[in-house]
């Protein structure tokens, strides 16, 4: 069953002002706090990104 739910996540693809993009597995959460984004990445792997260097978050249907 949770499986299942994890396969219900959106993905969200983050464009960076330098122009990289970054496809995520669910939501990326901002930590307020450090100014950090903290997402996990296709391979699953957890990352943080500056949020200030995030140009653009978009669902991606």
């Amino acid at each position: 069953m949770l499986a299942l739910l994890a396969g219900c996540s959106s993905n969200y693809v983050m464009t960076t002002k330098s122009g990289q993009t970054i496809v995520t597995q669910g939501k990326p959460k901002l930590d307020k706090d450090t100014g950090m984004t903290s997402y996990t990445d296709e391979s699953g792997n957890k990352r943080q990104i500056n949020s200030s260097d995030v140009a653009q978050l978009v669902e991606d249907n």
